[in-house]
């Protein structure tokens, strides 16, 4: 007690003031700028559906890890602060809040169904290709590709590098590793193709795959896709490519968001 007394002499708030959020509930809203704890599409502040959650964003949580990885790569973070400051077009500005209130209230019908995405008729181009480009880069792969649902299918629609699978290509996603991340929602590392029972052999060896890191692209509840680093050696990837590619997904998702938001067709 005599502790909380003395934080209030110094003016500075007591444990029994603050509101803790855990990592893997928050939620960053890039247009009005504050962190919250939210499950919907859009702030709850704002009505801006420009939301990041910071699990992503900072490649996942940190419990239990001795290290955390930084990723130094002027490329990226020019590509991260593109992505941080374009908020789609016809959200409204902030409203001011009154004293005493910790939100202005929207009408509950905004927050009650999540945007449908059409990623079929989105142009991603040349942000997807970019990104691909980069994770290959910083994860020293030999491949890099993300794929989005198109109906029941999972398509690919940018690579980089030549153990990418081709455009256009649909990823096996009823067996395999693919199938599993999508069904988990989880980053999945496959060490050696030769001797892992949950990936397709014949298409591995046809690519000259031996290493495959697959990430979900998560959007709330809904995996829109899945974002992969292929490597022609075993044991090329390891849990700070995993931390890597969990960031590299949620701008990726923050990216497709945006631009449905904007209305992005061709």
């Amino acid at each position: 007690m005599w502790k909380e007394e003395l934080l209030h002499k110094a003016g500075w708030l007591t444990p029994s003031e603050v509101s803790f959020v855990s990592l893997q509930d928050a939620v960053f809203c890039a247009q009005c700028e504050l962190i919250s704890q939210n499950n919907t599409a859009f702030c709850l502040a704002c009505g801006s559906q420009a939301l990041l959650s910071l699990s992503r964003v900072l490649g996942g949580s940190l419990q239990g890890q001795n290290t955390a990885r930084v990723i130094a790569d002027a490329e990226l973070d020019r590509l991260v602060r593109e992505l941080i400051s374009t908020v789609p077009s016809g959200i409204s500005e902030p409203q001011p809040r009154a004293p005493g209130h910790g939100r202005v209230h929207e009408p509950a019908h905004q927050f009650l169904q999540q945007p449908d995405l059409d990623l079929a008729e989105l142009d991603l181009e040349p942000t997807m290709s970019l990104i691909a480009e980069r994770a290959q880069a910083i994860t020293a792969a030999t491949g890099a590709a993300v794929a989005l649902r198109r109906g029941r299918d999972i398509v690919c629609r940018a690579r980089a590098g030549r153990t990418a699978p081709d455009l256009g290509v649909r990823l096996q996603t009823d067996t395999g590793i693919s199938a599993e991340c999508v069904r988990t929602g989880e980053v999945l590392l496959c060490g050696d193709a030769e001797s892992d029972a949950n990936v397709d052999k014949a298409t591995c060896r046809r690519l000259g795959v031996r290493s495959i890191l697959v990430a979900p692209l998560r959007y709330f509840r809904r995996t829109l896709g899945l974002f992969e680093v292929l490597s022609s050696v075993p044991g090329a990837f390891d849990h700070q490519d995993v931390a890597t590619m969990q960031l590299l997904a949620g701008m990726t998702v923050a990216a497709i968001s945006r631009r449905a938001g904007a209305g992005g067709r061709r």
